[in-house]
């Protein structure tokens, strides 16, 4: 991943990628502004975007509040319904239409409520192991619980994605050199300030993304999606459990017909690292097939 690039979008200096030509598929990391196990960023892609930019217009976005994009401007924005306007936002100052979006976990609940609001902007829907948006309790505080210390250290994040993951062959230096210089800089430490030492995670961020996923699995088991969808999930994920998953896509199945599930063996929460190949050509015969 050469060349980032940045915009304003609605005050928020915004990074990002771009790279290849075809139809436009925009790429969402997962995590959130302020998390003290890794900093997230748009090279969580970095395995797959260069394959993807033969076949595509391929984007890879750094959230607001992750990577080097700025943090959100007030307190009261340290929500995921603030990650959605400013992701919905950012494709409406590149003037991107018809775009196949990428979601993977708390991206990909994005990807979700990105859908069900402005409809217009997609062709399809996919998305990549997540609990954020699947029924189910989040296995995270157990399957992390005791990292290295101190948080965002080199040594805890490795070990932050290595529990994620089930090989570890996919976690190169280059990747935690970049999650280092996001969690260096001073804005990433304040978000971890704001989150954790003034509490915005327990009062602000958590419940309300609580209230949220409720109203948006209501939505999709009741109205479906609107699009062809895409649910890709690893079967050895362990903290988005397989069960989480066909939970998810029994819910998707009831009013979106057009909807499929893949599932990868051997693989953790980063499946598409883990099997980059694999799940480019996955999204290549997908969107190929509905483009």
């Amino acid at each position: 991943m050469q060349g980032e690039k940045f915009v304003d979008v609605d005050g928020i200096r915004t990074r990002y990628f771009e790279a290849g030509s075809g139809p436009n598929v925009v790429l969402f990391h997962g995590g959130h502004f302020g998390s003290h196990d890794a900093a997230d960023c748009a090279e969580d892609w970095s395995l797959n975007f260069d394959q993807l930019a033969q076949w595509f217009h391929v984007v890879a976005v750094d959230k607001i509040g992750q990577g080097f994009t700025d943090n959100p401007k007030k307190d009261e924005d340290y929500t995921m319904a603030a990650v959605v306007q400013h992701a919905y936002h950012f494709m409406k100052t590149l003037g991107l239409r018809d775009v196949h979006p990428v979601g993977h976990s708390r991206g990909a609940y994005l990807v979700g409520r990105l859908v069900i609001e402005h409809p217009e902007l997609f062709t399809t829907c996919i998305l990549v192991d997540t609990n954020t948006l699947a029924p189910g309790i989040s296995k995270n505080e157990t399957v992390m619980a005791n990292p290295p210390q101190p948080r965002l250290s080199r040594e805890s994040q490795r070990w932050i994605v290595q529990r994620y993951s089930y090989g570890h062959e996919h976690i190169t230096e280059e990747w935690l050199d970049v999650m280092m210089r996001v969690a260096a800089t001073a804005k990433y430490q304040e978000a971890v300030r704001k989150m954790e030492d003034v509490g915005l995670r327990t009062t602000r961020f958590l419940p309300h993304l609580a209230r949220q996923k409720d109203e948006t699995l209501g939505i999709i088991r009741d109205r479906g999606l609107g699009k062809p969808t895409l649910l890709a999930w690893s079967y050895q994920d362990p903290t988005a459990t397989i069960d989480q998953g066909y939970a998810l896509f029994d819910l998707i199945t009831r009013n979106t017909p057009d909807s499929r599930m893949y599932i990868y063996n051997r693989a953790g929460h980063f499946s598409y690292r883990e099997h980059p190949a694999e799940f480019n050509e996955m999204l290549r015969s997908f969107i190929q097939r509905v483009a």
